[in-house]
């Protein structure tokens, strides 16, 4: 991700500036005669709202960790030794949140993947349970180390987790905080190597024992939305699946969307320029045989991605006799924005999937090979 510029030293001799490195957040310096770099934190830390004090000796911010919700924090900019001023978050209740871990692995062509994995409330090690791939947005969104019940999406992690369920958010090429070769790795290339990330994600935590693989889902928002109709039009592993707010036609989309450019930038050339790269990377022209019950999420008034989108693949889906529900969100623009919408949203996912991938609350007790 770009970096951002927070201020110079009091000196003037550095430039701090805060950037996304993989899941979590880094301050450092600059310094502008030798162009050296140095870190100025190096743990797990999530970071938000970083502000220097007027002296610039001193460093606000907020700070969060998959188990913590985010509160208020100040520090020596010269020491990284955060103290917290805030008790925002205090009177949250107490309910544990699944343990969340960094994992990772080789793609199919050898490249770095991770993401974070959570386990069910109570995990017992050795047991295998119901998985669920959540995939992020952008394509350039990234996965961070966030307080799990503190998403304004509309995936309710937090509840997943307590209702026996695993969930794998994965960085797949393409995404942010990975370097800039990592985030061109999936020009002219939608739905190819960042689905293999995707699937050997999957395939890691089949191999770890956690998932049983006869228990899958698969959901995700906007760019997320499009691989998770195109997942579902490569695979039957997963028992179900949900949209939100899916490109899942990429011609329609460029004529329709309010950023006609996207694609073309991505893709390298209008449709009518190379129709067959349009056609082969689209779900809608790849729809023949899915089988995967799905849950269509759609915002009325998208201008991002159009709520057209949405119908297109309802309609592919419905004629071929797949189990699929649509649900639009009136006056909601690319995302839900309405608590009692958000609410909605993340109500319905969880109900699709405790009816489609597993009992809630209960674990396969079958030990892992």
């Amino acid at each position: 991700a770009q970096p951002g510029i927070l201020d110079w030293s009091a000196d003037g001799k550095r430039i701090y500036f805060s950037e996304t490195r993989g899941t979590v957040s880094r301050v450092s310096a600059i310094d502008i005669s030798t162009g050296s770099v140095s870190e100025l934190n190096r743990g797990n830390e999530v970071l938000g709202s970083l502000s220097l004090n007027r002296s610039h000796t001193m460093l606000g911010f907020t700070m969060q960790a998959p188990d913590n919700a985010p509160e208020a924090f100040v520090t020596s900019i010269n020491n990284f030794a955060p103290v917290q001023v805030s008790r925002a978050n205090a009177d949250l209740p107490n309910v544990p949140m699944g343990k969340t871990e960094v994992i990772r692995w080789k793609s199919a062509d050898g490249l770095d993947v991770e993401g974070l994995l959570t386990y069910p409330v109570g995990y017992a090690a050795g047991t295998r349970v119901p998985l669920l791939l959540v995939i992020h947005g952008g394509p350039t969104g990234v996965f961070m180390q966030s307080f799990l019940a503190g998403s304004r999406g509309v995936y309710p992690l937090a509840s997943f987790a307590s209702r026996g369920f695993a969930v794998l958010r994965v960085n797949p090429r393409g995404s942010s905080g990975y370097g800039q070769k990592f985030r061109f790795a999936n020009i002219k290339d939608w739905g190819g190597g960042d689905y293999k990330d995707l699937m050997t994600g999957v395939d890691n935590v089949i191999a770890m024992g956690v998932a049983d693989p006869e228990r899958l889902g698969v959901m995700g928002w906007s760019y997320g939305g499009y691989m998770t109709s195109w997942v579902i039009t490569q695979t039957h592993r997963f028992k179900a699946a949900s949209v939100g707010a899916g490109v899942t036609n990429l011609m329609s989309f460029i004529g329709t969307a309010d950023i006609p450019s996207f694609i073309p930038d991505y893709f390298e050339g209008q449709p009518w320029e190379n129709l067959d790269v349009y056609r082969t990377h689209s779900a809608m022209f790849n729809a023949r045989g899915v089988t995967t019950p799905t849950l269509i999420q759609h915002g009325e008034a998208d201008e991002r991605v159009p709520i057209s989108q949405g119908y297109e693949f309802y309609n592919a889906l419905k004629v071929q006799n797949v189990p699929v529900r649509m649900i639009v969100l009136p006056r909601m623009p690319h995302g839900p924005n309405e608590p009692k919408m958000v609410l909605k949203t993340k109500q319905t996912n969880l109900e699709w999937f405790e009816k489609y991938v597993g009992s809630p609350g209960k674990v396969n007790t079958a030990r892992s090979n």
